[in-house]
C-alpha cells in the first residue's frame, strides 16, 4: 500500500514524526490483513529527501513512528520500501531517473524478492493514478481509496486515469476487506 493519503493523512511532506497521523480505520485494516496472514507492505515515494525538505534520518524517524503507532493498535507491517529520488529536482545524489519511483514497479519488485511475495496474487492500494499504474505493471490488482487525493482522482479525473482501478474503496479498511474476499474466490 501507499503511505501518504492511503494509510496516513496526506499533509504534504511529512518532515517530522509528529506530523504523521494514521487515518481512521487504517490500523484496523492492517490488523485485519495481519490476522488473515497477508503480508502488509508500504511502498512510498518520498522525494522530499531529493528536494532537501528532510533528511534520510527524518524519514527513518517518521517510518519508525508509523511502525510504533501501528504496534500500539495491535498491527504490524512486513516491510516499508521507499523511493527517495526525483527525476528532475533536488540534490544530485537523489536527482535521478530510477526504477523505484512509482509508477515504475521497482519498489514492488524489491518487496516481492525480499519477502517472497506473489505479485500476481497481490493488491496494491493507493490514492493516486501512479499507484494504479505500478500495480498493473506487476500484474497486481489495483485499488483506489477515496482518502488523500483519491476522491479528487475518482470524481474529477477518472476518465483520464492511466489505469482504471479494479475496485474503489472508501478507505484502507474497505480496500483490505475487498482484497481478502478476492483471495477466497
Amino acid at each position: 500500500m501507499d503511505r501518504d493519503g492511503t494509510l496516513t493523512e496526506e499533509v504534504g511532506y511529512v518532515n517530522h514524526p509528529s506530523r504523521l497521523r494514521i487515518l481512521p480505520r487504517s490500523a484496523a485494516a492492517v490488523r485485519r490483513l495481519n490476522a488473515a496472514g497477508i503480508a502488509v507492505v508500504v511502498v512510498t515515494n518520498q522525494a522530499g529527501i531529493a528536494r532537501g525538505y528532510f533528511s534520510p534520518e527524518v524519514l527513518a524517524a517518521v517510518n519508525a513512528a508509523l511502525v510504533s503507532q501501528l504496534k500500539d493498535e495491535g498491527a504490524y507491517l512486513d516491510g516499508v520500501y521507499v523511493c527517495p529520488h526525483h527525476p528532475t529536482e533536488g540534490e544530485p545524489l537523489y536527482r535521478m531517473v530510477c526504477e523505484c519511483r512509482k509508477p515504475k514497479p521497482g519498489l514492488l519488485l524489491r518487496a516481492a524478492a525480499d519477502l517472497g511475495l506473489d505479485l500476481g496474487r497481490s493488491t496494491l492500494v493507493g490514492d493516486k493514478g501512479s499507484d494504479l499504474v505500478a500495480a498493473r505493471a506487476v500484474g497486481a490488482r489495483a485499488v483506489l481509496v477515496l482518502t488523500g487525493y483519491g476522491l479528487g482522482e475518482w470524481e474529477y479525473r477518472r476518465s483520464v486515469l492511466p489505469v482504471q482501478p479494479d475496485h474503489v474503496a472508501d478507505d484502507l479498511f474497505g480496500a483490505a476487506e475487498w482484497a481478502i474476499e478476492g483471495l477466497s474466490r
